[in-house]
Protein backbone atom coordinates (compact mmCIF):
# COMPACT_ATOMS: atom_id res chain seq x y z
CA UNK A 1 0.00 0.00 0.00
CA UNK A 2 1.10 3.49 -0.81
CA UNK A 3 1.36 5.59 2.24
CA UNK A 4 2.26 8.62 0.19
CA UNK A 5 -0.73 11.29 0.53
CA UNK A 6 -1.50 13.49 -1.83
CA UNK A 7 -2.37 17.20 -1.03
CA UNK A 8 -6.12 17.96 -1.65
CA UNK A 9 -7.03 19.52 -4.58
CA UNK A 10 -8.09 22.99 -2.64
CA UNK A 11 -4.81 23.22 -1.00
CA UNK A 12 -2.94 23.14 -4.54
CA UNK A 13 -5.49 26.16 -6.15
CA UNK A 14 -4.56 28.27 -2.89
CA UNK A 15 -0.74 27.95 -3.83
CA UNK A 16 -1.33 28.82 -7.31
CA UNK A 17 -3.34 31.54 -6.62
CA UNK A 18 -1.31 32.26 -3.90
CA UNK A 19 1.63 32.48 -6.98
CA UNK A 20 -0.33 34.81 -8.94
CA UNK A 21 -1.15 37.15 -6.39
CA UNK A 22 3.05 37.37 -5.19
CA UNK A 23 3.60 37.84 -9.05
CA UNK A 24 0.88 40.78 -9.51
CA UNK A 25 2.21 42.53 -6.26
CA UNK A 26 5.70 42.57 -7.05
CA UNK A 27 4.71 43.95 -10.53
CA UNK A 28 3.90 46.86 -9.14
CA UNK A 29 7.36 47.51 -7.73
CA UNK A 30 9.24 46.12 -10.64
CA UNK A 31 9.37 47.96 -13.80
CA UNK A 32 10.41 46.67 -16.98
CA UNK A 33 13.20 48.81 -19.19
CA UNK A 34 13.35 47.77 -22.92
CA UNK A 35 16.88 47.26 -23.81
CA UNK A 36 17.60 50.87 -25.83
CA UNK A 37 20.61 51.00 -27.94
CA UNK A 38 20.47 55.04 -28.34
CA UNK A 39 20.98 57.63 -25.38
CA UNK A 40 18.07 58.93 -24.26
CA UNK A 41 19.23 62.77 -25.29
CA UNK A 42 19.43 60.84 -28.73
CA UNK A 43 15.54 59.63 -28.48
CA UNK A 44 14.08 63.11 -26.52
CA UNK A 45 16.05 65.60 -27.95
CA UNK A 46 15.38 68.25 -30.86
CA UNK A 47 17.48 66.31 -34.21
CA UNK A 48 17.05 69.57 -36.55
CA UNK A 49 19.49 71.81 -34.31
CA UNK A 50 22.33 71.37 -31.73
CA UNK A 51 20.89 73.76 -29.62
CA UNK A 52 22.40 73.38 -25.82
CA UNK A 53 21.24 75.34 -22.68
CA UNK A 54 23.06 76.24 -19.60
CA UNK A 55 20.97 77.04 -16.23
CA UNK A 56 22.25 79.14 -13.64
CA UNK A 57 21.37 79.09 -9.93
CA UNK A 58 23.17 82.34 -7.92
CA UNK A 59 22.44 82.44 -4.33
CA UNK A 60 23.26 85.94 -3.91
CA UNK A 61 23.65 87.51 -0.29
CA UNK A 62 20.32 89.49 0.73
CA UNK A 63 22.54 92.71 1.06
CA UNK A 64 23.80 92.52 -2.15
CA UNK A 65 21.07 91.94 -4.30
CA UNK A 66 20.03 95.13 -5.74
CA UNK A 67 24.10 95.69 -6.87
CA UNK A 68 23.87 91.87 -8.13
CA UNK A 69 21.21 92.74 -10.29
CA UNK A 70 22.60 96.18 -11.29
CA UNK A 71 25.72 94.62 -12.21
CA UNK A 72 23.97 91.59 -14.06
CA UNK A 73 22.02 93.97 -16.47
CA UNK A 74 24.49 96.07 -17.64
CA UNK A 75 27.37 92.82 -18.77
CA UNK A 76 24.91 89.79 -19.74
CA UNK A 77 22.77 91.58 -22.39
CA UNK A 78 25.99 93.01 -23.96
CA UNK A 79 27.28 89.76 -24.54
CA UNK A 80 23.85 88.36 -25.80
CA UNK A 81 23.96 91.31 -28.38
CA UNK A 82 27.57 90.64 -29.44
CA UNK A 83 27.72 88.46 -32.63
CA UNK A 84 31.10 87.87 -31.29
CA UNK A 85 29.89 85.32 -28.74
CA UNK A 86 27.46 82.21 -30.23
CA UNK A 87 25.35 82.43 -27.32
CA UNK A 88 21.54 84.08 -26.52
CA UNK A 89 20.81 84.88 -23.37
CA UNK A 90 17.05 83.57 -23.41
CA UNK A 91 15.81 85.09 -19.88
CA UNK A 92 16.95 86.11 -16.43
CA UNK A 93 15.14 86.46 -13.43
CA UNK A 94 15.27 86.57 -9.39
CA UNK A 95 13.18 84.31 -7.54
CA UNK A 96 10.09 85.35 -6.14
CA UNK A 97 8.53 82.45 -4.22
CA UNK A 98 10.60 79.39 -3.51
CA UNK A 99 14.37 80.11 -2.72
CA UNK A 100 15.02 83.39 -1.66
CA UNK A 101 17.75 85.79 -2.69
CA UNK A 102 18.17 83.77 -5.68
CA UNK A 103 19.06 84.60 -9.81
CA UNK A 104 18.19 82.76 -12.59
CA UNK A 105 19.93 82.71 -16.13
CA UNK A 106 19.39 80.93 -18.91
CA UNK A 107 21.44 80.48 -21.94
CA UNK A 108 21.20 78.77 -25.16
CA UNK A 109 24.52 77.95 -27.22
CA UNK A 110 23.68 77.51 -30.99
CA UNK A 111 26.69 74.76 -32.13
CA UNK A 112 26.29 72.57 -28.70
CA UNK A 113 29.31 71.83 -26.72
CA UNK A 114 32.02 73.51 -29.36
CA UNK A 115 29.69 77.08 -29.48
CA UNK A 116 29.84 76.49 -25.26
CA UNK A 117 33.60 76.14 -24.93
CA UNK A 118 34.08 79.12 -27.84
CA UNK A 119 32.22 81.61 -25.62
CA UNK A 120 34.31 80.01 -22.76
CA UNK A 121 37.18 80.76 -24.00
CA UNK A 122 36.32 84.43 -25.59
CA UNK A 123 34.71 85.54 -22.12
CA UNK A 124 38.30 84.73 -20.74
CA UNK A 125 39.89 87.22 -22.32
CA UNK A 126 36.59 89.75 -22.28
CA UNK A 127 38.25 92.59 -19.47
CA UNK A 128 34.20 93.89 -18.47
CA UNK A 129 33.10 90.16 -18.01
CA UNK A 130 36.15 89.43 -15.79
CA UNK A 131 35.70 92.90 -13.49
CA UNK A 132 31.72 91.80 -13.61
CA UNK A 133 32.58 87.32 -12.29
CA UNK A 134 35.09 89.32 -10.07
CA UNK A 135 32.68 91.64 -8.02
CA UNK A 136 30.16 88.97 -8.57
CA UNK A 137 31.70 86.87 -6.72
CA UNK A 138 32.08 88.73 -3.50
CA UNK A 139 28.10 88.82 -3.19
CA UNK A 140 27.40 85.19 -3.76
CA UNK A 141 26.12 82.55 -0.92
CA UNK A 142 26.63 79.77 -3.53
CA UNK A 143 26.39 79.13 -7.76
CA UNK A 144 25.66 75.67 -9.38
CA UNK A 145 24.80 75.04 -13.15
CA UNK A 146 23.46 72.40 -15.33
CA UNK A 147 24.18 71.84 -19.11
CA UNK A 148 20.43 71.06 -20.44
CA UNK A 149 19.49 69.89 -23.76
CA UNK A 150 15.63 70.78 -25.08
CA UNK A 151 12.49 68.34 -25.65
CA UNK A 152 11.65 67.88 -28.84
CA UNK A 153 8.30 68.32 -28.37
CA UNK A 154 7.91 71.81 -26.30
CA UNK A 155 8.61 75.02 -27.78
CA UNK A 156 11.84 76.58 -28.25
CA UNK A 157 12.16 79.85 -25.73
CA UNK A 158 11.76 83.11 -27.83
CA UNK A 159 11.40 86.92 -26.20
CA UNK A 160 8.17 87.84 -25.42
CA UNK A 161 6.48 91.09 -23.99
CA UNK A 162 5.11 91.23 -20.22
CA UNK A 163 4.44 91.85 -18.08
CA UNK A 164 4.68 88.27 -16.80
CA UNK A 165 5.46 85.90 -14.42
CA UNK A 166 7.12 82.87 -14.76
CA UNK A 167 7.21 79.32 -13.27
CA UNK A 168 9.87 77.05 -13.20
CA UNK A 169 9.18 73.42 -12.09
CA UNK A 170 12.21 71.62 -11.83
CA UNK A 171 11.73 67.53 -11.65
CA UNK A 172 14.21 65.16 -9.88
CA UNK A 173 13.18 61.74 -11.82
CA UNK A 174 14.22 58.20 -10.50
CA UNK A 175 16.77 57.10 -12.96
CA UNK A 176 15.67 55.19 -16.02
CA UNK A 177 12.48 57.07 -16.29
CA UNK A 178 13.48 59.62 -18.84
CA UNK A 179 11.72 57.82 -22.22
CA UNK A 180 8.98 57.10 -20.04
CA UNK A 181 8.56 60.66 -18.83
CA UNK A 182 8.83 61.97 -22.53
CA UNK A 183 6.69 59.44 -23.43
CA UNK A 184 3.69 60.93 -21.13
CA UNK A 185 4.45 64.63 -21.78
CA UNK A 186 4.49 64.38 -25.45
CA UNK A 187 1.03 63.80 -25.25
CA UNK A 188 0.79 66.56 -22.08
CA UNK A 189 1.95 69.02 -23.66
CA UNK A 190 -1.29 69.99 -25.76
CA UNK A 191 -2.90 69.95 -22.98
CA UNK A 192 -0.73 73.29 -21.77
CA UNK A 193 -0.69 75.33 -25.12
CA UNK A 194 -4.11 77.01 -24.71
CA UNK A 195 -2.99 80.04 -23.25
CA UNK A 196 0.53 80.18 -24.51
CA UNK A 197 1.86 79.05 -20.82
CA UNK A 198 4.55 76.75 -22.11
CA UNK A 199 8.06 78.74 -22.70
CA UNK A 200 10.00 75.56 -22.47
CA UNK A 201 10.83 71.95 -21.53
CA UNK A 202 14.86 70.73 -20.25
CA UNK A 203 16.23 67.99 -19.35
CA UNK A 204 19.88 67.47 -17.78
CA UNK A 205 22.96 66.13 -19.30
CA UNK A 206 25.66 67.55 -16.58
CA UNK A 207 25.07 68.53 -13.63
CA UNK A 208 21.90 66.99 -11.53
CA UNK A 209 21.09 63.99 -13.45
CA UNK A 210 17.69 63.13 -14.74
CA UNK A 211 16.49 66.54 -13.80
CA UNK A 212 13.86 67.96 -15.77
CA UNK A 213 13.06 72.01 -16.04
CA UNK A 214 9.44 73.48 -17.30
CA UNK A 215 9.40 76.83 -17.61
CA UNK A 216 5.70 78.33 -18.01
CA UNK A 217 4.58 81.95 -18.26
CA UNK A 218 1.67 83.61 -16.72
CA UNK A 219 0.57 87.26 -16.09
CA UNK A 220 0.08 86.66 -12.24
CA UNK A 221 -0.28 84.13 -9.67
CA UNK A 222 -4.22 84.08 -10.51
CA UNK A 223 -3.82 83.70 -14.03
CA UNK A 224 -1.36 80.46 -13.08
CA UNK A 225 -4.24 79.02 -10.82
CA UNK A 226 -6.96 79.21 -13.02
CA UNK A 227 -4.93 77.77 -16.54
CA UNK A 228 -3.39 75.03 -14.30
CA UNK A 229 -6.93 74.06 -12.65
CA UNK A 230 -8.41 74.06 -16.71
CA UNK A 231 -6.04 71.69 -17.86
CA UNK A 232 -7.93 69.43 -15.57
CA UNK A 233 -11.12 69.61 -18.04
CA UNK A 234 -9.08 67.84 -20.87
CA UNK A 235 -9.42 64.12 -21.22
CA UNK A 236 -6.54 62.41 -20.86
CA UNK A 237 -4.69 65.44 -18.67
CA UNK A 238 -5.65 63.20 -15.75
CA UNK A 239 -4.25 60.14 -16.60
CA UNK A 240 -0.64 61.83 -17.13
CA UNK A 241 -0.41 62.96 -13.80
CA UNK A 242 -1.31 59.66 -12.49
CA UNK A 243 1.70 57.96 -14.53
CA UNK A 244 4.16 60.32 -14.29
CA UNK A 245 3.71 61.16 -10.44
CA UNK A 246 5.64 57.88 -9.87
CA UNK A 247 8.37 58.36 -11.65
CA UNK A 248 9.77 61.68 -9.43
CA UNK A 249 12.22 61.57 -6.87
CA UNK A 250 11.42 65.15 -5.69
CA UNK A 251 10.15 67.87 -7.18
CA UNK A 252 10.14 72.06 -6.77
CA UNK A 253 8.47 74.93 -8.20
CA UNK A 254 9.85 78.70 -8.26
CA UNK A 255 8.08 81.69 -8.90
CA UNK A 256 10.19 84.50 -11.00
CA UNK A 257 10.64 87.84 -11.48
CA UNK A 258 12.34 89.29 -14.66
CA UNK A 259 15.00 91.31 -14.35
CA UNK A 260 14.51 94.55 -16.43
CA UNK A 261 16.84 93.03 -19.23
CA UNK A 262 15.41 90.03 -19.81
CA UNK A 263 14.56 88.58 -23.14
CA UNK A 264 11.65 87.12 -21.59
CA UNK A 265 9.72 90.21 -19.95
Amino acid sequence: KNNISRRPSWISKASTNKNREDSWFKSLFVRKVDPRKDAHSQLLAKKEDTNLYKIQFHNVKPECLDAYNKASEEVLPSINADSHYPCELIGTWNTWYGEQDQAVHLWRYRGGYPALTEVMNKLRQNKEFMEYRNERGKMLLSRRNQLLLEFSFWNEPTPRPGPNIYELRSYQLRPGTMIEWGNYWARAIEFRQQNSEAVGGFFSQIGSLYMVHHLWAYKDLQSREDTRNAAWQHEGWDEVVYYTVPLIQHMESRIMIPMKTSPLK
